[in-house]
């Protein structure tokens, strides 16, 4: 485990904050590029999308990116890369799914940093612009994602993660609750290791499930057929997270049990789509009964990935959670 630093060490804080920011233009960049390439513009709508069961909302264009600063964090055994909007506002960090990295959040950035939050992401050991884990020694995860609140000088931050991000968050939320103000956890098993729930997520995965496509996956069936060109970008940019490797998870500090689990006093908010292969809606529930304060939140029509299949929604309820609003203890969107 990585030593935490003095959270009050302004200097540091201040003087990494202020590297990070020397680059502004390098991060859009990236994802331009990842999401470059020929063919038609994304499908748009100049109007509301018609909501109801057989008028899903419109495929949605990607945003232009708010300028960020990018950096590089050693840590034992390896370096990640970060992107950092800066700003005064309260900071928000972003932790990917294991398809992904901090490539993985183009709707999102612009729309929280302009909202007035100063929004962070890192690609984890292994995925784009990090260095590759160790065969022996993958790091914890959460130790991490510690040295980079330390690096960065937060004092209090909300934690976002996806899928495999959310087995790391959920572990860090458990070892520094004082740092959080908040815990969103979007369609993750959440690196729970009770042998029942290990047995009942295993059955929804019939044998060679993780050999499939990322894209088929992640995205539900309604998104890849009404929406082609987003579901090629998505997978560009899981590409490009991906470099063509396979990348291996890293550690938990300690199993994440149900009494362990029971002791995470963040308040959290839990989202799945209701056509999440690996997290379908009933699973919720289980998670939820064993956190004190939590509220689950489902989006019709969505799998794996509803940042991105319904990237509007999914900010603005994320957005309402951030300041303070009280969730239904399940609700569906």
């Amino acid at each position: 485990m990585i030593s935490p630093a003095n959270p009050g060490g302004a200097g540091r804080g201040q003087v990494a904050r202020r590297a990070v920011l020397a680059s502004t233009a390098s991060v859009s960049a990236a994802i331009a590029v990842a999401l470059a390439a020929p063919g038609r513009a994304m499908a748009t709508t100049g109007s509301e999308p018609v909501r109801g069961a057989d008028h899903p909302p419109a495929p949605e264009p990607i945003p232009a990116q708010v300028p960020a600063g990018e950096g590089f964090l050693d840590v034992p055994g390896g370096r990640l890369w970060f992107w950092d909007t800066g700003g005064d506002g309260t900071p928000v960090v972003l932790v990917h799914p294991g398809s992904g990295s901090a490539l993985s959040w183009p709707y999102q950035q612009p729309v929280f940093a302009r909202a007035g939050y100063r929004v962070i992401a890192y690609s984890r050991r292994g995925h784009y612009n990090s260095t590759p884990p160790a065969p022996d020694d993958p790091g914890v995860g959460a130790a991490d994602l510690h040295a980079l609140v330390e690096h960065l000088g937060l004092p209090r931050f909300h934690l976002l993660a996806a899928a495999l991000g959310g087995y790391y968050a959920t572990d860090y939320a458990l070892l520094h609750p004082r740092r959080l103000l908040s815990l969103v956890i979007l369609s993750s098993f959440m690196g729970i290791s009770d042998p029942e729930y290990l047995r009942v997520t295993k059955s929804l995965r019939p044998q060679g499930f993780d050999n499939l496509p990322h894209d088929f996956l992640e995205l539900s069936p309604h998104y890849r057929a009404a929406n082609e060109e987003g579901a090629r970008r998505w997978k560009e940019l899981s590409d490009r997270s991906l470099g063509g490797h396979s990348v291996p998870g890293q550690d938990l500090s300690e199993p994440i049990d149900w009494p362990r689990l029971e002791t995470l006093s963040v308040r959290t908010l839990i989202i799945t789509g209701d056509a999440d292969l690996y997290l379908p809606p009933p699973i919720l529930p289980m998670i939820a009964a064993h956190l004190p304060d939590a509220a689950t939140l489902v989006y019709r029509r969505a799998g794996h990935s509803a940042n991105w299949e319904r990237p509007s929604d999914f900010n603005r309820e994320v957005l309402r959670f951030w300041s303070g609003t009280r969730f239904p203890r399940t609700s569906w969107r």
